[in-house]
């Protein structure tokens, strides 16, 4: 009888880990995050397939057609012979690698599919002899792999595992990817505690449109998402890397959200989020977009379509202020709320960046200023900040009256870790709680009216506003004196006797 006793997260988290040995040493963890977990997706959206089509057999007495016709209706369909089992058979052949590219084209092409997975595979060859190897030694991974995957302990029916285990799964696998990665990592990944307090300080609504214009691999989207409390949203993100836009595809439809439309694109210089020739508007905003990018698109930035930099081209050697002129351009007039991930430069950078900073504050959207403590990212050691720019301010918005900047310094509030630090969840309530509340805490949190910043010519560094400085105990020079009289006192006792101890020693000898 087959296993209905439902997995445990961590099992499975640990499963996968271990299947991971495959290509370790032999491959880069930036390469073979794909395989892993093209694999994963395989292997779930097979044993959804495989329990539905029990599941009729049973109930149409094998009546093929009508069986074919049910299957048909489901969220998705894998046609014959492509699906993971299938495979599996095949572990042995000598173009394993061809079998597995072909069942993943079957499942892409397929019309109930096509607007879900159009393009998620095409970006992972598993016949690739400069990923795996030549022939001999990519079969023999392959074959491993397929292995590790019919594991009978990885069973992900719907009956022992759940879409937020195997989704949770899935981003389990993105962050230690990440992690071994390093640099390359924050190309695609959004360490957890951060994207739930982007989404705590975005507060989406329900009914809300969401965004994330350099969305990775989906996790800071699916966060914000489960932030609503109810499947009343919508979607939307774009991703310069064709695979972990592939990623963020399947990411999207592990959690149930395959309605999300991610597209494969520059968001700088060709947006393909577009109505009517119009950038589309959104309620939320958010991005953790790659710090300082070089050759972002300065040289043709004046000429922008969609009139994005009018405040000002930021250098062409630092696009931060690009990305957050992008969101803040398609963030909903008079109501859309934007929080973005920033280096600290952004703060008090002068020049054409100073510029845009102050046309900004001078618009009174700027809400927040938040700073965070340094190696949290496993792209980076330095602190960031999150800046978050709220359009009700606008006039005509419901808070235009509004005339103060939250600064709150969160630098020193983390655990420790041997390669990364990381915010607990308590960190991460506390900061969302001083945002929320506009409340002065002391050595923390400030509101600081508009017109302080101005006199700072609108430097935001946080320093200037949030005082962390601890006056230092005063110290009584003369009773440190006498104490030091009293040491050298007893110093000379101490010295007298070692002096008769050594003489006695040397009579004894």
């Amino acid at each position: 009888m087959a296993e209905t006793t439902k997995i445990k997260q961590d099992e499975i988290n640990s499963i996968l880990w271990q299947a991971c040995d495959t290509f370790r040493g032999v491959i880069d963890p930036s390469e073979y995050k794909n395989y892993i977990l093209v694999m994963l997706f395989l292997k779930y959206i097979s044993e959804i397939w495989k329990d539905n089509y029990e599941k009729y057999q049973k109930q149409y007495e094998d009546d093929d057609e009508r069986i074919r016709r049910k299957l048909e209706r489901e969220r998705f369909v894998i046609p014959k012979g492509a699906n993971f089992f299938d495979v599996y058979e095949q572990r042995g052949a000598d173009n394993i690698g061809e079998l597995i590219n072909m069942a993943l084209e079957a499942i892409e092409e397929h019309p109930t599919n096509k607007a879900k997975l159009d393009g998620v595979f095409r970006n992972i060859d598993f016949n690739s002899e400069a990923n795996l190897g030549r022939t001999k030694d990519r079969n023999r991974r392959l074959k491993n792999l397929l292995e590790d995957f019919a594991n009978p302990k990885l069973d992900l029916r719907p009956s022992r595992v759940s879409e937020d285990i195997i989704g949770n799964a899935y981003i389990y696998l993105i962050e230690r990817f990440a992690t071994g990665a390093g640099k390359k990592a924050g190309e695609f990944f959004t360490p957890e505690q951060i994207s739930k307090l982007i989404a705590k300080l975005a507060q989406p609504k329900p009914g809300d449109r969401i965004c994330d214009p350099a969305c990775g691999s989906g996790s800071l989207l699916i966060e914000v998402a489960k932030e609503v409390g109810s499947s009343n949203y919508s979607l939307f993100g774009q991703e310069v890397n064709g695979g972990t836009w592939a990623l963020a595809r399947m990411n999207m439809f592990l959690h149930g959200m395959d309605a999300a439309r991610i597209e494969w694109c520059d968001t700088l210089n060709s947006p393909a989020l577009v109505e009517l020739d119009k950038l589309m508007k959104f309620n939320v905003v958010v991005a953790n977009p790659p710090f300082s990018l070089e050759k972002w698109g300065a040289e043709s930035a004046d000429k922008d379509t969609y009139n994005r930099f009018w405040r000002g081209v930021p250098p062409k050697t630092k696009g931060d202020y690009a990305f957050i002129t992008h969101m803040i351009e398609t963030a909903l007039p008079k109501d859309g709320r934007v929080a973005v991930i920033a280096p600290h430069g952004v703060l008090f950078r002068g020049a054409g960046e100073g510029r845009i900073r102050q046309k900004l504050i001078e618009e009174n959207i700027l809400d927040a200023v938040i700073g965070l403590p340094p190696n949290l990212f496993p792209s980076t050691s330095i602190p960031v900040a999150i800046m978050v720019f709220d359009r009700s301010r606008e006039e005509g918005g419901a808070n235009e009256n509004r005339r103060d900047v939250m600064f709150i310094d969160a630098s020193n509030d983390y655990q420790p870790g041997k390669n990364q630090n990381a915010l607990l969840d308590e960190h991460v309530e506390k900061v969302a709680q001083a945002y929320l509340v506009r409340q002065d805490v002391a050595k923390y949190a400030r509101a600081v009216p508009v017109e302080e910043i101005k006199d700072n010519d609108f430097n935001l560094n946080i320093p200037r506003y949030v005082d962390t400085f601890e006056e230092e105990e005063e110290i009584d020079i003369l009773e440190v004196q006498k104490e030091i009289d009293l040491l050298e006192k007893e110093l000379a006792t101490v010295q007298s006797k070692m002096a008769i101890y050594l003489k006695e020693l040397g009579h004894a000898k």
